[in-house]
């Protein structure tokens, strides 16, 4: 059953692009915001329909696995929070493969106060940190990078929430920096510590699709990178329009938050290796030294995966000047 779905979704969508149109839903592992606002302009100004796509965003949630979606050939492309879901899945033979990244920095952060602050690695000794249970591999993975022993922080298992830091139930709290609307309240005297620079180096909404779909219609992932590239670099251009179609294609999303949203987003989609090798681009080197650390932790259970197991740079190569928005 499982080949067979993934066979048959292969060969669809190939028949369907021969006729001049690709299908691609792209499974997200959670709801939609600023994240997809690239692909939600290139939609709404009829980019992929200009590269012969139709294309149509399937967004997740906490109950829904959308790697495992994916890789039975349901859905076309997927797109999840962070590349260690990725190379897990890999791991555990599944037969999917990253093909570009949206943002080239994570933008998970430790965030404290002044009065208290948090500014490098070593400072979290003796430090009630609050984190998502689903989150505690990164503080596991920086504090392992900066030699310091488990047993000298304290893990407190919080959910998505500012206020324990606050109320002082916690030092630090963790987030994405691109949550702005969260962030608000920790006010101006919020101190940063990010993960990448804390020496954890992990690349966040990685794109990927089954070995199958790269190997048999690279064509439609080529077309796809070019109509999302298009759609980010006119974000980038256009911001308060580019807002505007998002609010316009999900009402329930608050235009003022995700103005501020958006900013602080494009540093992650053009900054680092997007400025020399344009929108999407991904570093062999950053996906081999995460994969380093996640072996060293023990997270790959199975095996630990090559790079090349993790990874299809072909549609990177092929798109090269249409992801610099050269043409």
């Amino acid at each position: 059953l499982f080949a067979g779905g993934l066979s048959a979704g292969g060969l669809l969508g190939i028949d369907a692009f021969a006729q001049g149109k690709a299908r691609i839903n792209m499974q997200l592992g959670w709801i939609v915001g600023v994240n997809q606002i690239g692909e939600v302009v290139a939609k709404r100004l009829g980019y992929y329909e200009q590269e012969g796509i139709d294309f149509a965003i399937q967004p997740g949630g906490p109950n829904i696995d959308g790697v495992a979606i994916v890789a039975s050939g349901r859905h076309e492309v997927g797109q999840v929070s962070s590349s260690p879901s990725v190379m897990l899945a890999v791991s555990q033979g599944l037969p999917i493969k990253c093909f570009a990244v949206g943002a080239q920095k994570h933008p998970f952060t430790f965030f404290s106060l002044a009065k208290n602050p948090v500014r490098k690695p070593a400072d979290l000794v003796g430090k009630k940190v609050g984190i998502p249970s689903t989150a505690a591999v990164l503080l596991r993975a920086l504090l392992a990078k900066n030699k310091i022993a488990e047993k000298d922080v304290k893990f407190v298992t919080v959910g998505a929430d500012m206020a324990p830091l606050l109320t002082g139930q916690v030092d630090v709290v963790t987030g994405w920096l691109t949550s702005t609307t969260a962030l608000k309240a920790l006010g101006p005297d919020r101190v940063d510590l990010t993960l990448w620079d804390g020496g954890v180096q992990l690349y966040a909404l990685p794109y990927y699709a089954t070995t199958k779909t790269l190997e048999s219609q690279p064509k439609v992932i080529e077309a796809f990178l070019r109509a999302t590239a298009r759609g980010w670099h006119q974000v980038r251009a256009n911001r308060d329009q580019a807002v505007d179609l998002l609010v316009k294609e999900y009402p329930n999303l608050k235009r003022e938050d995700e103005r501020a949203a958006v900013d602080v987003m494009l540093e992650y989609s053009f900054g680092g290796l997007a400025q020399t090798q344009g929108w999407g681009a991904m570093d062999t080197a950053v996906w081999q030294d995460q994969i380093n650390t996640y072996a060293e932790l023990g997270q790959f259970t199975a095996r630990t995966p090559k790079v090349d197991d993790v990874v299809w740079l072909d549609g990177l190569k092929a798109t090269a000047a249409q992801r610099m928005g050269k043409a």
